[in-house]
């Protein structure tokens, strides 16, 4: 599955973003999404996964209630709204899919391009 994300941009400290990831191929509803971000000069870092019929869904404990991944079957479209946005929050997001919602990037193998979100305090 292809997969593309956007919908990053620039916000203040407690802004709210909405990241989108479309993918194109087939039966996607039978594919986990995750989102992973990576900071400057940081290592990659699970965000948030969301299975394939988006009844099972699990967040790194640093969201805290902030964020919502979300999907869309139908659009072939995956979501995550951030809100309370904190300039430890700015990274390049990315979504990624897999047969399985985990945690670990390595088992997740189509990627899409990184997204750029920017917090400014």
């Amino acid at each position: 599955v292809q997969l593309q994300a956007y919908g990053g941009g620039l916000v203040r400290r407690g802004g709210s973003l909405r990241l989108s990831c479309a993918a194109s191929g087939r039966s996607f509803s039978s594919y986990a999404v995750g989102w992973f971000r990576r900071a400057p000069g940081k290592e990659r870092e699970f965000v948030a996964t969301i299975s394939g019929s988006g009844g099972n869904i699990y967040y790194a404990d640093f969201v805290e209630g902030r964020f919502t991944i979300s999907r869309d079957n139908a659009k072939n479209m995956v979501y995550l709204q951030m809100n309370d946005l904190g300039p430890e929050d700015t990274a390049v997001y990315y979504c990624a899919a897999g047969s399985a919602g985990t945690v670990h990037a390595w088992e997740y193998y189509d990627w899409g391009q990184g997204t750029q979100v920017t917090v400014s305090s």
